[in-house]
């Protein structure tokens, strides 16, 4: 399988030197661009598979960079992550409204937004998926159906392996037992909302069976989360 091309369009050198490190380890064909004008000439020259924008960039916005790339009959489908230091819920859905497939603030984990890159990928362009996951010392391969961390095999049953594979797409993301019974089971599958709690029991004393620390948080009153890399940028 070919790598994944993957467009950043920021202008702060600090955030395009941790992307680039991130997303290479991650074996992602990684090219820069630090203007709105020279992001549209870097997808005219060679159209990435997903491009991660900055909202705000000297000479063309990220807005803009999206809308055009969105209204152009070569580019209207590749898929955009909108990255930004505004918060506002406005903001948010003015980015999801013109067009931009997800939308991650400053500071990010660089695990948090692979795994959304790679969610988005999947929805929107599957082929370009690896079925591999990995976040920290976990990693999953989805065709063999087997989990690592660290180099030794956990061994999972269906139910604990679906609900592993859903967490590793949404790092740090609470989610409550409802959300991750639809996820999992599916909306039209009637099953006890606590059977949520015995099934991340499960999964988590088969991740800690070598010793291992938990990365599983529970959220009181909220849910769950898998536990995120500490590296947020600045």
């Amino acid at each position: 399988m070919s790598r994944t091309k993957v467009l950043i369009v920021e202008d702060e050198e600090a955030i395009v030197t941790l992307l680039e490190y991130n997303l290479g380890k991650e074996d992602f064909d990684v090219t820069v661009a630090s203007d709105g004008e020279e992001g549209l000439l870097k997808v005219e020259e060679a159209q990435p598979d997903i491009v991660i924008l900055d909202w705000m960039l000297p000479k063309l916005s990220g807005v803009e960079v999206c809308r055009q790339l969105r209204s152009g009959p070569d580019t209207g489908n590749i898929p955009v992550i909108m990255l930004t230091a505004r918060s506002e819920e406005s903001d948010r859905i003015r980015g999801l409204e013109i067009g931009a497939d997800d939308y991650l603030t400053k500071p990010f984990s660089p695990a948090e937004l692979i795994a959304r890159m790679r969610a988005v990928l999947r929805r929107i362009r599957p082929a370009l998926v690896d079925n591999q996951i990995k976040h920290g010392d976990i990693r999953i391969d989805r065709t063999a159906h087997r989990v690592w961390r660290d180099e030794n095999e956990v061994h999972l049953g269906p139910t604990e392996f679906r609900l592993l594979d859903h967490l590793m797409q949404h790092p740090g993301r609470v989610f409550s037992r409802e959300q991750l019974l639809n996820a999992v089971w599916g909306s039209d599958v009637f099953v006890e909302v606590r059977t949520v709690d015995v099934h991340i029991g499960r999964l988590r004393k088969a991740l800690k069976s070598s010793g291992a620390k938990d990365p599983i948080r529970t959220v009181r009153s909220a849910g769950y989360a898998l536990d995120t890399a500490k590296e947020p940028a600045n």
